[in-house]
This record gives structure tokens, sequence and C-alpha cells, in this order.
């Protein structure tokens, strides 16, 4: 975003009035040609939903922008993302300056007080797509039959609505994405949402920090065209603590092969691994080998509703973060990072608590966005930790700070 520091400072004060603004992140500039623009005179929206206020815009070449409420400068692009916490009407001005002509327009928002009561919690689930795992096909239950669209209804009823029940992401890119029935605002000075996950600490572990913690790398996104799903040019990354750390991959990729039924076991040496060429799995950073198969979970860790013969995910992946403490095999450990990941610490603790001020694109520039109403989950980690299993990501649900 341009003017990023002058434009949070003057929207500070408005914030604590229940007002939210933010610029549009494009730096697309208009077309030359004749210089025409249609800004309506007025908008109506329900309290926390956002409003791209859009004006038809023709022509203007390179021409500067600038929204005001009263004297506070509040955006500097074309297209002006307008959230509010508390209803009211609202007077917005827009000022272009285009080869040094000046020209003024108007217009007025009329904030209106929600007609159903909004939940803080999660309210739907659009997408479930576990990747390979020990708990996949069992959290939630798989039946025979079940296509993708009656596994992502079993997710929603699990994580939607306060239920609390756990869902398993699997290994390395599996994922859900859900949604709220409002959009979360960015306060300025507060984290301003908590994902939910079963993360612990171990009362062994000789890093106070450390115990059972698997991270999920966190998108979001706010609803720029309206259409009340979330698009792939609408997401952003938040950048947890390992974002730029040296061992992180960006655009990383990685694909499991579905085992043949009739592919014999190699059993492992340890008592528990009954099969450790059990799923074939290669990257994109020439790395290749298998996921294991063990005594505790003994049903198939294929998501069972896939026919294809591989699934592959992408993203960013983080450093390892399971060590065996113990030295012989019994006591694997997982490090919480310090921010900015699901499942990374217990749900009572801060680093459990995300800021959207974190999100950057995909370029890895910071962004602000007013206000959210997606996020995806993905586990950000691919690897095994002996006895138990592969690390992976486990939502029970989320929540909004403010509401």
């Amino acid at each position: 975003m341009k003017n990023y520091t002058t434009f949070y400072t003057r929207i500070l004060p408005l914030m604590f009035l229940g007002i939210v603004f933010s610029c549009n992140s494009s730096d697309d500039s208009l077309d030359e040609g004749t210089d025409k623009i249609n800004l309506p005179k007025d908008y109506a929206i329900a309290r926390l939903q956002i409003e791209p206020i859009n004006p038809v815009v023709s022509g203007y070449g390179a021409a500067k922008f600038e929204w005001r409420i009263n004297d506070s400068i509040i955006g500097n692009e074309a297209i002006l993302p307008f959230v509010s916490t508390k209803p009211g009407q609202y007077s917005i001005d827009l000022t272009i300056t285009n080869k040094g002509k000046v020209e003024s327009f108007s217009t007025t928002i009329t904030v209106e007080k929600e007609k159903k009561v909004y939940s803080k919690h999660i309210a739907h689930v659009f997408d479930f797509s576990p990747a390979v795992g020990q708990f996949t096909n069992e959290l939630p239950k798989y039946v025979e039959g079940n296509t993708r669209e009656i596994m992502r209804q079993k997710a929603q009823k699990a994580i939607a609505n306060n239920a609390q029940e756990m869902i398993s992401l699997g290994g390395y890119g599996g994922y859900v994405v859900f949604g709220f029935d409002h959009a979360i605002v960015n306060h300025p000075t507060k984290r301003d949402f908590k994902i939910l996950g079963n993360a612990f600490w171990g009362d062994l572990a000789e890093n106070e920090r450390s115990g059972s913690c698997e991270p999920g790398i966190i998108m979001v996104a706010y609803d720029r065209n309206k259409n009340g799903v979330p698009d792939d040019d609408e997401w952003y990354e938040i950048a947890g603590s390992e974002y730029h750390n040296a061992k992180t991959v960006k655009n990383y990729a990685l694909s499991y092969f579905k085992p043949s039924p009739t592919k014999p076991p190699v059993v492992g040496s340890n008592g528990w691994d009954i099969d450790v060429e059990y799923i074939r799995w290669e990257d994109n950073q020439g790395q290749k080998g298998f996921k294991t198969k063990n005594m505790f979970h003994l049903q198939s860790y294929f998501p069972n509703w896939i026919n294809d013969s591989k699934i592959t995910f992408s993203g960013t992946k983080l450093p390892d973060n399971f060590y065996d403490q113990s030295g012989t095999g019994n006591y694997w450990v997982g490090t919480s990072y310090a921010y900015g990941y699901a499942d990374n610490a217990p749900n009572n603790d801060e680093a459990s608590n995300i800021d959207i001020n974190w999100a950057v694109d995909k370029n890895g520039r910071s962004v602000y966005l007013p206000a959210i109403n997606f996020i995806k989950v993905y586990t950000g980690i691919n690897q095994e930790a002996g006895w138990l299993g592969e690390v992976s990501t486990e939502v029970l649900g989320a929540y909004d700070l403010h509401l």
C-alpha cells in the first residue's frame, strides 16, 4: 500500500470512533483517454460488512486520488474499501488531481444495524482438503460413498458455530477454508482473531514453549468482488515469525501418490511402523520419500473420496520443528514458533491470536487490509516425528477477538 505510514497514523483516531478504511493495494494505472467519473451519491451497507466504494472511471491516466472524511485522508487509490463498526451516516469526499486539474466529488454512506445478531465464530466452511495423514478419514469420519462435498459438510459441522470438534489437515499442504457472517476488523493496536487447535506444552520438555506444536500457515482474504466466496486472487499470507527464516521455502509444492491396495507393506524395525514405505511423496525441491503407516491408526491415510492417483499441495513450507529430545526415539518434542501460525500454541496463549497487520502479498510486501471475511489454514511442515507420525495441523474453530 502506498503512503502506509501517513494513512495508518491518520486513521488511528477514526478507529476509536468505530470506522475503518483502507486503500486498495493495486498499482494498476488508469488508461489514458477521455476523463470521466461516476461516483454514486449514496451507499447503504450493514455494520461490519466491507463495501468497495468504486467509482466508474475512464481515462485519468496517472491521476492522483485522495479520499477524505472531514480533514483526515483515508485513501489514495481509485477504490476505497469501507467498513464500519458502528451504525450511522458518513460523508466521504474524493479529490482527483489530473494534469494540473483538480476535481471534487462526494458520496454518503449509510451504515445500518445488522438485522441478525452476528456470531464471533466460524459460520461456514467453504473447502476442506486434507493431505495424507494418520487422522485422515477419521477426523472427520469418512463413510464409504462420501463425496468431497459431504466431507466439507462434516468439517463445517465440526468447527463452525463453536462446535469445537477436531478436524485434521494431515501432512504438508492439507487445508481448510472458512468464513464468518461479518467482516473481522483490523484493529490498529490489537490482534484480531484466534484459531483454535490442540497444541499443548510438554511437561518434560526442556524448552518451556515446546510440546505438541504443529504449525499451520494462515491465509486471509476480504471479499473484494462481493461474490460471497474467497477467490484465488484475494488471498494474503499471514507472515509469521518464520516467514523470513532462511530455511523457510516459498513456492513449495509436494505431491502424494495413492498407494496400491495390493502393495505388500515394508514393516519397520521400531515396533510401531507397519509400513515404512506406505505412501510415496516428492516435492519440487528434488526431495522424495515415503509417509509411514503406524500400528495406532490402521485406516487408509490417503483421502478415500479422492479417485486421482496423486494429490498436490503448494504454498510456503516452514522448517521442521520436532526433534527427539530423549535421543532414544521415546520423547519427541515440537517447538512453538513465536507468532503467526495455527495449532502452534495452546488456545489460552497469546501466540494463538493473529494480527491482520501481519498480512503480505505474493511478493512478500506488507499490505493493509481494513478487515477480512475468509481464512485458510494449511499444514506448514513436511516432517515425521518418530512414533508420533506426521506433523499435522489440527483445527477446532476460530473466532473474532473484537466482537
